[in-house]
């Protein structure tokens, strides 16, 4: 026979085990500034490949790309979507951000001088 003492101490076991998970909040960085590199934005693929190189990363996803470019002391994504004839550039950001747009053109001159452009 099962003692009471033991089915309340297994109840009061299972039901600390039953409570709210502790969860930290997460903090998320600011949102970059707007506004978008002068010469980039409308960019084709095949221009882009020829200016940046091969990207280190691709992401494809509902007809759209993300392409990343990775060096020593940035990132620099490159967000495509279709013109209804190829993909072009819509957006570009880069870590770190810019001081006054969401991509830093440092940044993205090193990314541009590191590969030579595909033929």
């Amino acid at each position: 026979m099962i003692r009471p003492v033991l089915v309340l101490g297994l109840c009061a076991m299972l039901g600390a085990c039953a409570g709210e998970p502790q969860n930290p909040q997460i903090e998320l960085p600011p949102s970059p500034p707007s506004g978008e590199p002068a010469g980039l934005v409308g960019l084709s693929a095949s221009n882009l490949l020829n200016a940046f190189g091969t990207p280190s990363f691709v992401r494809k996803e509902n007809g759209s790309e993300m392409w990343r470019y990775d060096n020593a002391n940035c990132r620099a994504f490159f967000f495509l979507y279709s013109n209804g004839v190829s993909q072009v550039v819509r957006h570009v950001e880069t870590v770190p951000h810019g001081t006054d747009k969401a991509a830093d053109p440092t940044c993205l001159d090193a990314l541009r001088g590191r590969r030579p452009p595909v033929s």
